[in-house]
């Protein structure tokens, strides 16, 4: 075995409960084994962008580099799926560092909490009437009153999830910025975001809390009936995602973006 490939001979190898890629597994681990993650030098995902979020979430702290291989519908996070080769792939794979966004949520009963998220941080309204938002960014306060369906910030990672579907902007997977996308406004109707630096602390107060409740989200996990938020970016955590060359996460992004 190559000097490079000794590196990957232990590989972690999780899946999605979808049959086609619980079936990949199988076929897999029989191949090139199976270890518990902790012991692997890699851990390879099979399924699609779901899984691959569940797994940097399930591994946000192991600096364990994951790599995924789409058996799942969407699959922008995941490399192509191929058997043979697969140490090879693992030893010529580009990694890309991310950082996940730190939330911490207000409860209208004064309680808080704080959860992690590596596509977006997000409020939504949770009634038939629109959200009433107060934004501040760094301290200073920079809206008034946003009158939405909701408000997100999202990661160069997850500037091509829900943030692109809002109309918020591509970010390349380098650049030290976070986005800031409103969710259907209703006033200002005319106000598309802003690009803010990661380095940036963003509060959203929930005007009118009581009449007009607000949820949170940071990926996958809700907060109902929140009074304030506050999000950035925790750069302590690095998390490791693996890529086939030609075929890394900023390619991927920049492509995006080109795409009609």
């Amino acid at each position: 075995m190559p000097e490079d490939n000794k590196k990957f001979g232990n590989i972690a190898i999780v899946a999605s409960n979808h049959p086609e890629a619980q079936e990949a597994a199988e076929r897999l681990i029989a191949r090139y084994g199976n270890v518990k993650p902790a012991d692997a030098a890699a851990i390879v995902a099979l399924g699609g962008d779901g899984l691959m979020l569940q797994t940097l979430h399930a591994h946000m702290n192991s600096r364990i580099p994951i790599y995924g291989m789409n058996r799942g519908s969407v699959g922008f996070l995941m490399n192509d799926y191929r058997e043979d080769g697969l140490r090879e792939r693992l030893a010529e794979a580009k990694t890309s560092i991310i950082h996940p966004l730190r939330m911490q949520v207000c409860y209208c009963n004064g309680k808080t909490e704080e959860a992690l998220a590596i596509n977006e941080a997000a409020l939504f309204r949770e009634s038939y009437q629109a959200a009433k938002l107060k934004i501040f960014i760094d301290g200073k306060l920079r809206m008034e009153e946003l009158i939405c369906d909701g408000i997100l910030v999202a990661t160069p990672a997850g500037s091509t999830a829900y943030n692109h579907s809002a109309y918020g902007p591509i970010l390349p997977i380098n650049a030290p910025l976070l986005a800031l996308t409103p969710i259907s406004p209703f006033r200002p109707r005319r106000w598309r975001g802003a690009l803010l630096s990661n380095e940036a602390k963003v509060v959203v107060e929930v005007i009118d809390a009581d009449k007009r409740p607000v949820s949170a989200v940071a990926d996958h996990n809700e907060f109902r009936s929140v009074r304030e938020v506050q999000i950035e970016e925790d750069a302590s955590i690095d998390m490791q995602m693996m890529f086939d060359s030609g075929h890394a996460l900023d390619e991927r992004i920049l492509a995006e973006q080109f795409r009609h």
